[in-house]
């Protein structure tokens, strides 16, 4: 019981914070909207995995999500 309360918090917070990330791609990038959800996943793994643009934190939290997770997580919202 308590594991899956730690998986949904886990859940929220991977959704926030891909939520944070693409609100600050756009910003760069006023093209970002008009993306495929598959050309949108594999911009935010270069981020993830660019050096500097996020904490060890993030980073850990996003790290067990392959490219198609990131697109199904986008699609949901």
């Amino acid at each position: 019981m308590l594991q899956d309360k730690r998986n949904d918090l886990d859940a929220e917070k991977r959704k926030a914070l891909l939520q944070r990330i693409v609100q600050k791609i756009s910003q760069d990038n006023p093209a970002f909207y008009y993306l495929r959800t598959s050309e949108i996943a594999v911009i935010i793994e270069q981020h993830v995995s660019a050096a500097g643009n996020l904490n060890a934190e993030d980073r850990a939290l996003l790290a067990p999500l392959s490219r198609r997770d990131i697109e199904i997580l986008l699609s949901l919202h």
